[in-house]
């Protein structure tokens, strides 16, 4: 992509985000798929092994090991770091 393509198009703020990503982030976890960014395998989320340790949980990848997601719960709200996974659909 070059910088006279990104001005073809409009631009706009994160804001617009807010409608598409309201269905992901409101997501049943239980049902959501996602693809670890390891292995490339997709599976259910609810399928993770998940490790849970003072700090916050880690989510692994229940074929390769590698580590899909970390939750935190923090005072002022839930932190998640999701580096491991490729993509999520709910």
């Amino acid at each position: 992509m070059t910088h006279d393509d990104v001005l073809d198009g409009d631009v706009l703020d994160g804001n617009v985000l807010a409608g598409p990503l309201a269905g992901v982030w409101a997501l049943d976890v239980t049902v959501a798929t996602g693809r670890c960014a390891g292995c490339g395998d997709v599976a259910v989320l609810a399928g993770a092994v998940v490790f849970a340790h003072p700090m916050g949980r880690v989510a692994r990848c229940r074929a390769c090991g590698q580590v899909l997601m970390v939750v935190v719960e923090r005072p002022d709200g839930v932190q998640v770091a999701a580096r491991g996974l490729a993509w999520v659909r709910g």
